[in-house]
C-alpha cells in the first residue's frame, strides 16, 4: 500500500469560491513573518458549510477556513468561535489543529477567516478507500477509535480550559430542539417536505438534561477527523468545529449517529449515507453506545430521542445548503441533491417515531 494515496490532498477551487490571492499575500505577510510572494492556494474536496484552503509557500503549509459564500446562517460559520475554542483546547485534547492568526478585516477577502497548521493524513469520505487493506477487525477498531476520541473531547476539564464559562449548557436540549426547529422553518423552499409530526415529537419527547456539561463538537463524522495515513487504525485530527460549543455531550453523541447508517438499516438510508458506517466489521450503533458508556461514565437513555434528533437536525442542515442552491447563492451543483436527502432523513425520523426503528 502506497500511503501517499490515502492522503486527502487540496485541488483545484470550485467556481465561484475562489479567494483573492494577492490581497491575502499582503495581508499575511507580517502575519507569517516571511515572503509570501510566491504563495499557492488550492482548495481541500468536500463540503458543504465553512471552506477549508491549503496555503503553500516552499515546505511550509496553512490552512485558512472562511465561511461559505451566500451563507443566511451567521451563527453557525462564527469563525471567532471555532479559533477560540481550538485556542482553548491546545495542550488539553491532542487531536484539533492548532490556530495561528484569526482576521476579522472583511477588507481582506470580505469574510472572518483564520489560519491554522495543516495536519496531513487520511480523510474518509463516503466510500471506503479500496487500497486501505483493512480486516474487518482492524475496521471495527479503527471506528471504535473514532467514538473514543469523542468521548476524550466529552472527558476534558472546563475549568483546566478555560471554557466553564463558554456557552450555555443548562437548557442545552430544550434550546437545541426550538433552535432547529426554527432554522428548519427558515429554509423552507415550496418543494420542502413536511418535518412537523418530527418537530412536534422532538418537543413532546425532551429527556431531562444529563448530568455533564462538556465541550461538544456538533459535526463529528468520519470526513471531519483525519487519520495517520501510515497507521490508519491512529486518528491524528478532528477538523471543522465552527459549530462546537460547550452543552449535553449525548446531544453530541446523538449528532453523530444521525450519520451512522448501519447494515440493517432501510435500503433507502443505505443509499444516502455519506460514510461508509455499514462497511463489514463497523460496529453497530447499540454496539458504539456501549463503548461510549463504558468510556465516559454517561448513561445513554432514551437513545430514540438523540438519533432522532441528530436526524432531524441534518435534515435542516440539508435544507439549508439546498436553499441557498434554490436562491442561487452558490453554483456548486452539488447542492441541488440536497432536498432529496433532506426527504430520506425525515422517512428515518418517522420510522423512529412510529417505534419501527429502535436501535
Amino acid at each position: 500500500m502506497n500511503s501517499s494515496d490515502l492522503i486527502d490532498k487540496a485541488g483545484h477551487i470550485r467556481e465561484g469560491e475562489e479567494l483573492d490571492l494577492e490581497a491575502l499575500k499582503d495581508y499575511l505577510e507580517p502575519v507569517l513573518g516571511s515572503n509570501v510572494a510566491l504563495m499557492t492556494l488550492q482548495q481541500f474536496p468536500g463540503g458543504h458549510s465553512n471552506l477549508t484552503y491549503l496555503l503553500g509557500m516552499g515546505d511550509e503549509q496553512w490552512v485558512l477556513r472562511r465561511p461559505p459564500f451566500g451563507s443566511k446562517v451567521k451563527s453557525a460559520h462564527d469563525m471567532s468561535r471555532e479559533y477560540r475554542i481550538l485556542d482553548a483546547l491546545k495542550g488539553a485534547y491532542d487531536y484539533g489543529p492548532v490556530p495561528i492568526h484569526f482576521c476579522d478585516d472583511h477588507e481582506v477577502i470580505g469574510c472572518d477567516f483564520y489560519l491554522m497548521n495543516y495536519i496531513e493524513g487520511l480523510v474518509i469520505r463516503r466510500e471506503y478507500p479500496s487500497n486501505l487493506k483493512l480486516s474487518p477487525d482492524q475496521i471495527r477498531e479503527q471506528l471504535l477509535n473514532f467514538f473514543d476520541v469523542l468521548g476524550d473531547l466529552h472527558s476534558v476539564d472546563l475549568v483546566e480550559v478555560g471554557l466553564d464559562t463558554f456557552g450555555k449548557p443548562r437548557g442545552y436540549v430544550a434550546r437545541q430542539v426550538e433552535g432547529w426547529s426554527k432554522r428548519w422553518v427558515n429554509a423552507v423552499t415550496p418543494d420542502t417536505v413536511n418535518c412537523d409530526k418530527v418537530i412536534k415529537w422532538l418537543h413532546d419527547n425532551m429527556p431531562l438534561e444529563s448530568r455533564k456539561a462538556s465541550v461538544i463538537h456538533n459535526d463529528y463524522k468520519l470526513d471531519n477527523v483525519i487519520f495517520d495515513s501510515k497507521d490508519p487504525l491512529k486518528l491524528i485530527g478532528v477538523l471543522d468545529w465552527e459549530m462546537s460549543t460547550v452543552g449535553d455531550p449525548l446531544m453530541d453523541l446523538g449528532c453523530t449517529l444521525g450519520y451512522w447508517v448501519q447494515i440493517s438499516d432501510p435500503d433507502f438510508f443505505r443509499d444516502a449515507r455519506t460514510m461508509p458506517s455499514d462497511i463489514a466489521g463497523a460496529p453497530t450503533r447499540l454496539e458504539i453506545i456501549k463503548r461510549f458508556q463504558e468510556r465516559t461514565g454517561l448513561s445513554v437513555e432514551h437513545f430514540p430521542f438523540y438519533f432522532c434528533f441528530g436526524l432531524f437536525r441534518l435534515c435542516v442542515i440539508g435544507q439549508q445548503i439546498y436553499y441557498r442552491f434554490y436562491h442561487g447563492h452558490t453554483k456548486d451543483k452539488r447542492f441541488a441533491g440536497f432536498l432529496k436527502k433532506a426527504h430520506v432523513l425525515q422517512q428515518m425520523c418517522e420510522l423512529i417515531i412510529s417505534g419501527k426503528i429502535t436501535e
